[in-house]
């Protein structure tokens, strides 16, 4: 029995997670996909909180012009911008079982030339 794209991206995203972590002095960069929209939270998994979030769904990001990479961009800056102002320098990155590729390489790159080190 073969098995359904959502289901090879569940087994993926199991696998990176049992790698990556995130912890106070490095919180985790997670990125959730949808058809959409592209959404991107810092998490500090020791405690099990979110630290700063950012989505394409902001108030800020909803009238720029331009296609899902343009604006998955400008969620990777405004994540970077968040990060930094609440102390975050270091992250590690959680690709969420999507292929580094495309609107996520969009956003970690954005959120790399932010600031951001992973």
């Amino acid at each position: 029995m073969a098995l359904t794209k959502s289901q090879k991206r569940t087994r993926i995203k199991n696998r990176v997670r049992t790698v990556v972590s995130g912890t106070a002095e490095r919180p985790r960069l997670s990125i959730y996909r949808s058809n959409k929209s592209i959404y991107a939270q810092i998490i500090d998994d020791v405690q099990g909180t979110t630290l700063t979030a950012a989505s394409s769904t902001d108030k800020s990001i909803i009238g720029n012009e331009g296609d899902k990479s343009v604006k998955a961009a400008l969620v990777g800056k405004l994540v970077a911008k968040k990060a930094l102002a609440a102390g975050i320098t270091e992250v590690v990155f959680d690709r969420g079982g999507n292929l580094y590729h495309g609107r996520i390489k969009q956003l970690a790159d954005a959120a790399r030339k932010g600031g951001l080190k992973f």
